[in-house]
């Protein structure tokens, strides 16, 4: 089953961070489409420049090309994804939050993510 890799899940992966649960983990490893928005992207880089995300060092510099060592698929910000996004209703404001939801819900893949405020929208959250 492809997966869509929140931002969180995406550092944490790279790290190797335990607070991954071995379920994301295996589920990560084992499946070959494994999508990266261009939303985590941009929220890794923003952050980092900023100095909100030291975590992310070891690839906040070249994100893409993280992606492509670990031959993850990039997932573009489509039309749609903006559309639906920019009318979500409920608990979620944050603009990226909100694109990963509608990018999930859009291409219909779980998204591997803590974020239980999530489970407020129709998208399969894998954790």
């Amino acid at each position: 089953m492809p997966l869509l890799l929140d931002t969180h899940a995406l550092i944490w992966w790279a790290a190797g961070n335990t607070r991954l649960p071995e379920r994301a983990r295996r589920a990560i490893q084992d499946e070959a489409d494994v999508f990266v928005s261009a939303v985590s992207v941009f929220e890794i880089t923003t952050k980092f420049t900023k100095g909100k995300l030291p975590q992310a060092a070891l690839i906040a510099h070249d994100v893409a090309a993280y992606i492509v060592r670990q031959d993850f698929k990039p997932l573009p910000i489509s039309v749609q994804h903006a559309q639906v996004a920019g009318t979500l209703p409920g608990p979620s404001r944050d603009p990226f939050d909100r694109l990963l939801i509608a990018q999930a819900m859009v291409e219909n893949l779980p998204l591997v993510s803590i974020e239980q405020p999530f489970d407020a929208y129709p998208v399969r959250r894998l954790w």
